[in-house]
Formats: structure tokens, sequence, C-alpha cells
């Protein structure tokens, strides 16, 4: 019999964090409310995350150096159009700079908390580093790495986001087999990651729920190392690995 991959097998743990570890879609779905509320036609929750996802993934490819702010602030704007719920771009830009006030899931301090014990943590985020920056604050951990779409000047799922990341860890002594990378996007995250050789955990916090929510459908489903439906199950069966102790 094989041997079988265990979360104990990796040093370093790459995360996603919009998705992953801050509730974008609960954040997203609050920013959007007033165009819902304005929308000429009855447009539901998820209608209205599918376009976003849609049209942050196109904006993203068309235009790799534009900050994320102003990149919403588009997406708004173009969403806004599309409803015929005309904004002004200061209500665009206050969308586009909301992204420091979307909530941290309830697992996730917690959960970041207890594997920093174990594993270098690093980050590989599609934002910008103020945006970061807000939403770092709610974790209570520092990461031994973060890497942002404004450091790479291209956003995932381009393969420069990955290669950044890969190469500045190996400046800091860490191959690629030493990293799990944990993340909730399929299409950002999972379809890259295994491209490049790297193990994976997909967090399916939209487990048992149709689509894909606020991240655009993937062109393909790969294969996933490890399942999890939160970063809680995660620690348990990290925990489970490890006897059920935290020493």
């Amino acid at each position: 019999m094989g041997y079988v991959m265990q979360l104990n097998d990796f040093s370093v743990l790459t995360f996603d964090c919009y998705g992953t570890l801050i509730d974008w879609e609960a954040g997203i779905s609050a920013g959007l409310r007033k165009l819902a509320e304005r929308a000429a036609e009855p447009v539901s929750a998820d209608e209205l995350l599918a376009r976003h996802a849609e049209l942050e993934s196109a904006q993203q490819k068309a235009s790799p150096g534009m900050p994320y702010p102003t990149l919403l602030a588009v997406v708004y704007k173009t969403m806004a159009e599309e409803l015929f719920a005309p904004a002004g771009w200061d209500e665009c830009v206050a969308y586009g700079n909301s992204v420091g006030d979307w909530p941290a899931f309830p697992d996730t301090a917690s959960s970041l908390g207890y594997l920093k014990t174990f594993h270098k943590l690093a980050v590989l985020s599609n934002v910008d580093n103020a945006s970061f920056a807000e939403s770092n604050a709610k974790f209570g951990v520092e990461f031994d790495a973060i890497y942002t779409a404004e450091d790479v000047g291209s956003y995932k799922p381009s393969q420069g986001n990955f290669e950044y990341m890969l190469s500045r860890l190996s400046r800091l002594g860490v191959s690629k087999g030493e990293i799990l990378h944990v993340a909730e996007s399929v299409f950002h995250d999972h379809v890259p990651a295994r491209r490049f050789g790297l193990a994976n955990c997909w967090i399916n916090r939209r487990r048992g729920r149709d689509g894909y929510g606020a991240a655009a459908e993937p062109e393909e489903m790969p294969e996933f190392d490890f399942v999890f439906g939160s970063l809680a199950e995660l620690v348990e069966a990290h925990r489970a690995e490890r006897g059920g102790t935290d020493a």
C-alpha cells in the first residue's frame, strides 16, 4: 500500500485570502445591495455574484496593472449600467475601497493561530497592499511572506503570480515540494497551482450550493489532494494526524 499524503508533510502553507480567509461573498453582496435595490428588474444575490465574478475576471485580464480598488470601481460602474441603476463615480470608488470592511470567516483567526504553530504561513492575494493590510489586521497572526497582485503586476490565475511566489519562497530556502496551497477558488488558485505541480487543499466554502459564487467558473476541474468545507475542518484533520494533540 502506497504512502498517503498528510497535511503535516508540508513545512509551508500558502493561502489565498479572499474567499478563503475573508468572506468576500458577504462583503461583495453588502456592497452591491444599493444597486440591487435600484435595479430596473429584480436580481438575486447569486446572480449579482456571478456577474460580478465575470466582470472582475475579465477586467483583471484586460488591465493586469490596474489597482484593485480602481478595478472594483470599474466593475461596479459596469454593473450599475447593466442593471439600469445609475451610480456616480464617488459611489463606485466607495465600493472599490470597501475591501478592508469585508469580514473574516469565523474560523479564520483561530485556525491560522493553530497552523502557525506547525508551519510557515504565506499569502498569495489578488488585491493591493493597502486593502490586504486592512484585512490582515483581522487575522491575529504574522505571515512569513505576503505577495499581492500589486507586487506582481498581474492577477491570478495568471501564471506570473505563482511564478513570483515560488521564486520569492525559493529565496527563503523553500522548495516547491514543501508547499501546500490552500484556497477556495478553483478558477483563481487550484487550476494554476496544479499546473505548477503544487500540492493543494480546496477549502470548499460553497459546499452544497450551486455555482461558484464570487469566483469565475473554471474551464477545468483539477485534482485536489485535500478537500474540506472550512478551515476549521482542516484544523480538525491536522490535529487528528497528530494524535489529537496541539503540541
